[in-house]
């Protein structure tokens, strides 16, 4: 049965069976996560779920980023999930065609707080949890998320469910069940984007998987081949057109998913899907020196498929415009960047970029395949005197068009330091750069709050200070 294949690799797989540059890439990830979901835990959609976390109460067990609020292992890991995708900052996964650190880091740190895991614990059952991620995206298909499917919450349930599953200890067999468990509860529509509910999706997925698996820990029955036969769950959500199940097992590890495609590192926080056009205007602005009183008119080419988040063609909130290729090109352009900032409702509501908005116009590049994340994007800008024709083929932050260390470190510091501080921040990188050598993931989650208890973050401090010694 292939949901035991899965399963035994799951469980089976050794933190030496895993090669270094992946561990590298986890805790790349996990930095860039963290970073993003401590800023995001400002947002109205994130503070929401943290009332609703406190309303619910819960062994205090896990932290909830940015604040002093501690809670069971499952709330933990929804109300990090949404503050982890609350900014559309967080990193994408082309083969999954989705957000799969969100989820995936919200379940390893607050199950792995829970149950005392080290670092490199942690760091591989990431790793694992994207091998899971990325596969199942492979066989899910591009018919599954063009049906309205949003696969950070749909497959992302899943891979949750092989994290939590992995730090709590469990064997083949109980993951399949829990694997089981997990599919009754797949969810998650693109129609929601642009609204608190999206973020919520990589919530929700934390918290299927976390509960998933602690239900199989506990010997709650559910089908043990989900993946298999008739009606099983990628035939019932997906269209067909994914990749043959069977083959995607058969290449679990060769190669890692974390090494390629890559998590892919947003330089901005919104949609992927506006990245390179984003990123082609900028670099056509600089070498031609425009102003936004040049532009008479930008036409931006999409391939079958690649604009279908893009929901929002005349924004009128920031959350709103994250999703809109009118506005993020027309700011861009009116404000040489892109920024946290940018997607407020007050900047979406300027009367110069309203009026930019309307000279940007989509075109729809004819193609008998439907594309993901792995495609380009035709840009025309027109002027009074020129017209500017660009392909542009990478996507920044991809391996194509990387993110350097020091652009990487430049994001985490601008993020964290919204609720950290200056020297909140730097501890905090410092512990996560470290992560891999923390024998108790509690130093690094003791480091992300603020006015937490004194015994436990001077504890915690000592732990850092410990592995710093020793790294």
């Amino acid at each position: 049965m292939l949901t035991a294949e899965l399963a035994r690799f799951v469980t089976r797989t050794r933190p030496e069976d895993i090669p270094q540059a992946a561990l590298a890439r986890a805790r790349d990830a996990l930095i860039d996560t963290l970073g993003v979901g401590i800023a995001g835990s400002l947002e109205p959609a994130a503070e929401i779920a943290q009332a609703w976390v406190q309303e619910l109460g819960g062994t205090p067990r896990s932290t909830v980023w940015g604040g002093s609020l501690r809670t069971s292992m499952a709330e933990a890991a929804f109300a990090n999930g949404i503050a982890a995708h609350a900014l559309d900052f967080d990193d994408s996964l082309p083969s999954l065609r989705g957000h799969a650190s969100a989820p995936l880091i919200a379940t390893a740190l607050s199950v792995g707080e829970a149950v005392g895991a080290s670092g490199l614990a942690v760091l591989a059952a990431y790793v694992v949890g994207l091998e899971i991620a990325g596969k199942l995206g492979r066989a899910a298909g591009n018919g599954h998320y063009l049906r309205g499917w949003h696969t950070t919450s749909t497959m992302g349930t899943f891979s949750a469910t092989a994290v939590a599953g992995r730090l709590l200890g469990l064997d083949a067999a109980a993951l399949q069940r829990a694997w089981g468990i997990a599919a009754s509860q797949v969810s998650g529509l693109v129609r929601n984007f642009g609204t608190m509910t999206k973020p919520f999706h990589g919530g929700r997925a934390a918290r299927a998987g976390v509960m998933s698996a602690w239900l199989a820990s506990r010997g709650y029955s559910a089908d043990v081949a989900i993946f298999d036969g008739d009606r099983n769950v990628l035939q019932t959500y997906c269209e067909g057109d994914g990749a043959v199940l069977a083959d995607v097992v058969a290449a679990l590890g060769r190669p890692w998913e974390v090494l390629e495609p890559g998590n892919w590192v947003k330089r901005w926080p919104c949609c992927y899907c506006t990245h390179r056009a984003v990123g082609g205007m900028l670099k056509i602005r600089e070498e031609q020196g425009l102003r936004p009183g040049d532009i008479e008119q930008v036409i931006v080419g999409f391939l079958p498929g690649t604009d279908t988040p893009l929901i929002s063609m005349n924004p009128q909130t920031g959350l709103e415009g994250k999703f809109s290729i009118e506005y993020t090109v027309a700011a861009a352009l009116l404000d040489g960047g892109l920024t946290l900032e940018s997607f407020t409702d007050p900047m979406v509501q300027r009367p110069a970029v309203r009026e930019l908005m309307q000279r940007v116009q989509r075109r729809r590049i004819e193609d008998t395949k439907v594309y993901a994340l792995d495609a380009y994007t035709d840009l025309t800008v027109v002027t009074a005197r020129d017209r500017i024709e660009r392909r542009v083929e990478h996507t920044p932050g991809s391996l194509q068009w990387p993110m350097t260390p020091a652009d990487r470190a430049e994001k985490f510091t601008a993020c964290v330091n919204r609720v950290l501080g200056s020297e909140g921040a730097a501890a905090l990188l410092q512990c996560a750069q470290r992560c891999e050598s923390l024998p108790d993931i509690h130093a690094l989650l003791a480091a992300t709050g603020v006015g937490g208890d004194t015994v436990y973050s001077e504890a915690a401090r000592n732990a850092a200070a410990a592995s710093g010694s020793s790294g």
